[in-house]
């Protein structure tokens, strides 16, 4: 009769454990302790599963019974049953853990701002498949799935408690992940990542950085973490790793996150109409009817970038952008008043470089703005990035070969020149969700025979859309480049 007395329960569906019951019973008397906050039973639950039964109980699912007991205690921060929860489950159960529930007690831990706990059981519990093993394999895809999504709760955690180095690591573990995500033939549906969720708290954390209320954390953990100028890029570098979706949701947050503030500058005509080289600047550089605009718009995730030209008529200009510049800097630009405070850190030049097709334009004209565009790529100190704009449908005509020869004669190599093939929804017949854009490979072999004709062969070639918006996360990757300065 003892025996049957010492784990008498509150609950009435299941008033005592004994022997006999089976897992079904201890599930459903977790379950009801879980929701009623019921500290009692939760204490006899776990004294019967810990010190009653036996490895062989319920067949061996005992394990999975500790997983569950340990996310209830911690549910209701009785961190000292799911400790011994989870170690007993750790020594008998090694062999039969399942990656979900390894994952499930991670988030409870995180819950309780036990960070450090719930990286260790990532690292011993959801560690990386091991070499040789298929990826393939279910036990594999739930492996690097569910570690994949510990790390998310790890980074995004960290990122809302203003804790940005702890996150930025978490982040650079789930790059290594990423290929094996796509080796394990993984789609973004399959691993359901909270990019959202992860960007929000990056900006957030940001922007606390800006003001000064978030610093860099200390300590052995995260010694030679170094923080991005912003840390969305630190998700962006994550997330272009993994099988993508193509989320508008995703982007928009990721680029209202990156351009805060977009504001037109300058139209320079000559060098000594560019302004101060004072931070980072991304070219966008292509023909007429390329789509630049709508690219740029995209990239920047605004219906329209406003500018004004200097001279009506045919006089073609460098437009420069500010990104990120300083709050209030459009009245030092309007009015000329000086205004107080400083550009973020993240702060870059998007420079709109006009069509070069202007058959209208004298041959002396030509020459010059040729002169202009040769001297900036060979010597703007500040410039980074190059991208240069071809139709996906027609590939390269004349002037884009003449593009590609003043890039391949004066650009220095420390700068990337990227080639953006745009409007490439245009190439899929029919209107289809899965496909964002293709190009023909006639129309890729000549971009690469163009390339390798100008010396830039090896330069990386994107395929992009303003349509289906693809590709605009690519874009961002290298305009990191400028916003690093």
């Amino acid at each position: 009769g003892q025996e049957n007395s010492r784990y008498k329960l509150h609950s009435t569906a299941v008033s005592q454990l004994t022997t006999n019951s089976t897992a079904d019973d201890v599930l459903r008397a977790i379950k009801r302790a879980q929701k009623m906050h019921d500290h009692h039973d939760l204490r006899v639950i776990a004294k019967f599963l810990i010190d009653e039964c036996d490895v062989g109980f319920a067949y061996g699912y005992r394990g999975s019974l500790l997983a569950r007991l340990a996310v209830a205690a911690l549910r209701w921060e009785n961190l000292d049953v799911a400790r011994r929860a989870i170690d007993i489950r750790r020594l008998e159960y090694r062999a039969s853990m399942r990656p979900m529930e390894s994952a499930a007690i991670v988030r409870g831990l995180l819950r309780l701002h036990k960070a450090t706990e719930a990286m260790e059981l990532l690292q011993d519990e959801l560690s990386l498949p091991l070499e040789g093993t298929p990826l393939d394999s279910a036990e594999n895809q739930s492996k690097i799935k569910h570690r994949a999504r510990s790390l998310a709760s790890i980074a995004s955690r960290h990122f809302f408690e203003g804790e940005p180095s702890m996150a930025v690591m978490a982040l650079q573990m789930m790059m290594e992940l990423g290929p094996l995500s796509r080796n394990a033939k993984l789609d973004a549906e399959q691993l359901k990542l909270p990019w959202l969720r992860l960007l929000q708290g990056a900006a957030q954390c940001e922007a606390g950085r800006r003001n000064g209320s978030v610093k860099p954390c200390e300590g052995p953990d995260v010694e030679g973490i170094e923080l991005p100028c912003n840390l969305v890029f630190s998700v962006l570098s994550a997330m272009s790793t993994f099988p993508s979706d193509n989320d508008d949701l995703v982007y928009e947050a990721l680029s209202n996150a990156l351009v805060r503030r977009v504001l037109f500058v300058t139209g320079a005509v000559d060098m000594d109409g560019l302004p101060p080289a004072d931070r980072g600047e991304a070219v966008f550089i292509g023909r007429s009817n390329v789509g630049k605009s709508s690219l740029i718009n995209m990239v920047t995730n605004r219906k329209s970038l406003a500018y004004t030209s200097k001279t009506p008529g045919k006089t073609q200009q460098f437009n420069f952008f500010a990104v990120n510049d300083k709050p209030g800097r459009e009245k030092e630009i309007k009015y000329g008043d000086t205004v107080e405070g400083e550009k973020d850190a993240d702060s870059f030049y998007l420079v709109d470089l006009p069509g070069f097709g202007f058959a209208k334009a004298p041959e002396t004209q030509r020459r010059q703005w040729a002169s202009f565009m040769g001297n900036y790529l060979a010597n703007r100190k500040t410039l980074k990035v190059v991208f240069h704009l071809v139709d996906s449908r027609h590939g390269p005509i004349d002037e884009d070969g003449n593009i590609m020869k003043q890039v391949g004669e004066s650009l220095p190599k420390n700068v990337a020149y990227v080639v953006v093939l745009t409007k490439a929804d245009k190439n899929v017949k029919g209107n289809s969700k899965k496909n964002f854009g293709k190009v023909s490979q006639d129309v890729m072999k000549d971009v690469r025979k163009a390339m390798h004709a100008a010396g830039v062969g090896s330069a990386p070639v994107l395929l992009t859309s303003s349509e289906s918006k693809l590709g605009r996360d690519d874009i961002w990757r290298y305009l990191r480049l400028a916003a690093e300065g």
